[in-house]
């Protein structure tokens, strides 16, 4: 990775949050030791048209807000531009678009990315790791139906999706593809020293690198990594499962019981990662050199992909940067890039 991409200074300009304490952060961040870099690897090529799926697949698994109920998802091919969601039990509504001012909020208790369009019944939540898979896949056009706002919860990530996407097939559409970055290198800091920064697109090879961080105070500890997106390192990413403490863990099983939204969660210790103080509830996943980056690749490969996709003018290209950062702060930035006229288009 170019030393360059972090010099004078490192974050840009800084559209949130406390300038200070944004430069103590970026320190810390760079100080920490990277656990895999893959950033030799060739830039991937670039496709000059929208692709869209073959033809429909499903896939199911229990409510993530309902685990007592089956839910079922079928991700069908589209003429239409983007990715949307379709209630089939609100028939009366209009699809949900994947856009970042479809969003209704990013969750309490369970973080989470909710869009919703219209009516206040016209919602899905969770959305954050089946939208990911927009750009980590470079399928351009989707119709995703639902039979509630409640999607599944799988026990392998989002991999289960990733799997039966490539059994669909992709179809090249004679429209152009779209591509964009950012104007200029921005920052956007939040609460606890996080931070989340963008940086232009490399003019001579465009494409999509991510160098992401986590510090947990449990046994997830700190993570960091460094990638091109492509194909290969998305679907090793995209079998991450979400994380959650141990405390919370407890919370949810006493005091959350009086709360239907965490009463009927689907969590279970196979499709999440449970993380005590010092160690694991159950068995961590995706080992690297002995040290599981299962919570980095999370981060990195569903969550803030998913914010990504949610720029609607085409696929973004650059270097993101992310410490400690969330889906709040990621949605926060992408409305902003949108709110200051931050992003212009990029040929390849």
């Amino acid at each position: 990775m170019s030393k360059s991409i972090y010099d004078n200074p490192p974050y840009g300009i800084v559209l949130a949050g406390n300038m200070d304490e944004i430069r103590a952060s970026f320190e810390r961040f760079q100080a920490m030791p990277v656990d895999w870099n893959l950033m030799d690897e060739a830039a991937p090529v670039r496709p000059r048209n929208q692709f869209t799926i073959e033809h429909p697949v499903s896939a199911e698994g229990p409510g993530t807000f309902l685990g007592e109920a089956q839910r079922r998802i079928t991700l069908k091919p589209t003429d239409q531009e983007g990715w949307w969601f379709n209630r089939a039990d609100r028939a009366e509504y209009l699809p949900v678009g994947v856009a970042v001012n479809n969003v209704w909020t990013t969750g309490g208790v369970v973080s989470n990315i909710v869009l919703r369009s219209g009516p206040p019944s016209n919602y899905i939540r969770m959305v954050e790791h089946i939208i990911a898979l927009r750009l980590g896949m470079e399928i351009d056009n989707v119709l995703i139906e639902m039979d509630s706002g409640d999607p599944p919860l799988f026990e392998r990530g989002s991999l289960d999706l990733v799997e039966a996407l490539e059994q669909a097939g992709n179809v090249e559409m004679q429209k152009p593809a779209h591509y964009v970055t950012v104007k200029e290198t921005v920052t956007v800091g939040g609460p606890g020293g996080s931070f989340l920064t963008l940086c232009p697109a490399d003019t001579k090879a465009p494409m999509l690198t991510m160098d992401c961080a986590v510090d947990f105070p449990t046994a997830i500890g700190r993570q960091r990594i460094q990638f091109p997106l492509n194909f290969k390192n998305f679907r090793h990413g995209a079998a991450a499962r979400t994380n959650t403490s141990a405390m919370k863990k407890v919370y949810c099983q006493t005091v959350g019981k009086l709360f239907a939204d965490v009463r009927n969660l689907g969590y279970t210790e196979k499709n999440v990662l449970i993380a005590g103080r010092r160690k694991y509830v159950n068995e961590p996943q995706l080992i690297h050199e002995g040290k599981s980056l299962e919570a980095v690749w999370h981060r990195a490969a569903l969550d803030l992909l998913a914010a990504l996709a949610l720029i609607d003018r085409g696929r973004f290209l650059g270097h993101v940067i992310s410490y400690k950062a969330g889906h709040t702060l990621d949605v926060n930035m992408v409305r902003m890039l949108y709110q200051l006229d931050l992003l212009k288009p990029v040929e390849v």
